[in-house]
């Protein structure tokens, strides 16, 4: 959690209003009381259900980013964390009149409770509305019957399902009687647990507490409460989803069982982000929860959604949210179907994903069909043949050199790159050795095995691994041409050498890399030139031994190299060059073109 803001002394609650007024100069589809801190929908239909919500702010998107046609009508914004007050809430009803009725779809909080109570009974004495009711989002299981009986369940991003749902079908013409039983419905068979790392900042305050570093809390609250549970020393992350799944799922935990899941009814998933998450850490705890959730109780989400729905500004936290649709449609007579349309369906709201899904009629293609397809094609193909013991040992014995340079080529790479050369080169090279195990030089045939090192190659990443994915692809293209054409001898070494050439000038259109550059491309350069002109591997490898070694000289033009400043001395060769001078050393010796 940092406690750098660009907003260090401003009031906190100064921003809501600028943020607000922010959002609808974006959109002109919204309109803003900026007093009031009001957003409505300038396109509302009072002749539809209004569903409003709102409550405190620092939870962005929630609520302002959800305003829009099939979504809600108006919200109202309170202060960082604190309910907004009664007066605010009248003019959200004012800016999304209806003649159906209205909704109020809050979290379960007792600011929320009365000041939107409050403003619901001066509504109707008022006589602004005829039918309104609130609707209480209910969804955390943290907290278990014996403490909640009165208060009930506290709401948590859970009430996503219900706001999207209910929105839509109020857009849908759904009556006011309607609307409201099937939130009741959606809102009773959700369920929502939470986890922190940390409590969040908020710019302008004092931070009053922390969470110490080897403590992870389940049963986060969304406003820095102190959370139900304490788990130290920091658990892994497939305990914390073990432990956060069983309270949401465990019905022998009748503290907390709330919602009733059985084998074969369709469930929704919401994985929310607190909002100190990164995007590439939220999904990789979303991809633990759907293993686990399939493994452990063979729930197989219908719709899985992952992303910052309701934060608590920066915490570094999540929630995991389960709705049961199946169970809800039920309770409100309406076919599972219907209810997972409404969660697709379209919305004119800034925040929300709008996903165009494509039709259950479409047909759609599996990976075990591209894999066949790939398959076939492969079995098509010209075979170049060639002793198979020949080249297995020239393929082993230059990935037994590569492995054998890691370190040297590390602490290089280290001193004059990112330090991932060597590890990348070694990888692949286990990764070859694998493959040979398992047979890939067996036929003999050098398309095949080129096919299947490209495979190894495609896991690599980095420049030096796109460098060798380029050069062994066109390579493979050059040698079936040559043996197309049937003009060169593929028991010859110009066979070859011409097809290497032909790959060297593909990779050159894909990179300005050249010689003198202090890249893999001064020995692979020369190394071409003269395996061209003298069709001797020994001699062209002399050639490369000498360009390796005098990369030590060469000032980098390419990758990340170039930022290590002119003062450094340090003469190394470059790693990617060696490598690859150890490649076609060892390549060299196996097939045993090298002299005694």
């Amino acid at each position: 959690m940092s406690d750098k803001h660009y907003f260090p002394s401003t009031s906190a609650n100064s921003l809501v209003p600028r943020a607000l007024r922010a959002l609808v100069s974006a959109n002109p589809h919204l309109t803003l009381n900026y007093t009031e801190r009001v957003v409505a929908n300038a396109f509302h239909d009072d002749s539809k259900v209004s569903i409003i919500s709102g409550g405190g702010s620092g939870h962005e998107p929630a609520w302002s980013g959800y305003v829009g046609d099939g979504l809600l009508s108006a919200v109202a914004c309170g202060d960082i964390f604190a309910s907004p007050s009664a007066k605010q809430i009248l003019t959200a009803i004012r800016m999304a009149s209806s003649k159906k009725g209205i909704i109020l779809l809050i979290t379960n909080y007792t600011g929320d409770r009365l000041h939107f109570g409050l403003a619901a009974e001066r509504a109707k004495a008022e006589g602004l509305v005829e039918n309104i009711a609130i609707l209480h989002a209910t969804d955390d299981v943290s907290i278990g019957r014996s403490k909640n009986s009165r208060m009930g369940r506290r709401g948590l991003p859970g009430h996503v399902f219900t706001m999207k749902i209910i929105g839509a079908a109020a857009a849908e013409g759904y009556s006011f009687d309607q609307c409201l039983a099937l939130g009741q419905a959606v809102n009773g068979n959700t369920v929502t647990i939470a986890s922190a790392l940390d409590h969040c900042h908020v710019p302008g305050r004092q931070q009053q507490s922390s969470v110490p570093d080897n403590v992870v809390v389940i049963g986060a609250g969304i406003h820095n409460e102190p959370g139900q549970l304490h788990v130290s020393p920091a658990p892994s992350v497939e305990e914390i989803i073990e432990r956060c799944l069983k309270l949401l799922l465990d019905e022998n935990d009748s503290e907390r069982y709330f919602a009733k899941f059985q084998t074969g009814d369709e469930v929704g998933l919401l994985v929310n982000n607190y909002g100190g998450l990164s995007v590439l850490e939220l999904s990789a705890l979303a991809d633990e929860i759907q293993i686990q959730l399939g493994s452990r109780w063979n729930i197989k989400p219908c719709r899985a959604t992952f992303g910052a729905f309701e934060t608590s500004l920066n915490a570094p936290g999540f929630s995991i949210s389960l709705c049961n649709l199946t169970a809800a449609a039920k309770q409100v007579k309406e076919p599972v179907a219907t209810l997972i349309r409404q969660f697709d369906s379209s919305t004119t709201a800034v925040s929300w994903p709008n996903t165009t899904r494509p039709s259950p009629s479409q047909s759609r293609v599996t990976y075990e069909q591209v894999e066949s397809i790939t398959a076939s094609q492969e079995t098509a193909q010209s075979k170049i043949s060639f002793d198979p013991l020949r080249l297995k040992n020239g393929i082993k014995i230059a990935c037994e050199r590569v492995i054998v340079a890691e370190p040297k080529l590390t602490e290089w790479d280290m001193v004059m790159g990112d330090g991932d050369c060597g590890e990348a080169v070694k990888g692949l090279a286990e990764s070859i050795l694998k493959r040979i195990d398992q047979g890939c030089t067996e036929s003999g045939d050098v398309l095949e095995l080129i096919h299947s090192i490209l495979q190894a190659v495609d896991d690599m990443g980095g420049t030096l691994g796109a460098i060798f994915g380029v050069l062994l692809s066109a390579l493979s293209t050059a040698l079936k041409r040559n043996l197309a054409e049937g003009k060169i001898s593929p028991q010859t070494p110009e066979f070859y050498a011409t097809a290497l050439d032909s790959a060297v000038t593909s990779l050159k259109s894909h990179t300005g890399a050249r010689e003198g550059d202090r890249t893999v491309m001064d020995v692979l350069l020369p190394f071409n030139d003269e395996f061209l002109k003298s069709k001797s591997l020994f001699s062209a490898i002399n050639v490369a031994a000498q360009k390796a070694e005098g990369t030590r000289y060469l000032k980098a033009k390419f990758g990340r190299a170039t930022y290590v400043g002119d003062d450094s001395s340090q003469e190394l060769p470059d790693p990617g060059a060696w490598a690859f001078y150890e490649i076609v050393t060892g390549l060299a010796d196996g097939l045993k073109l090298i002299p005694n």
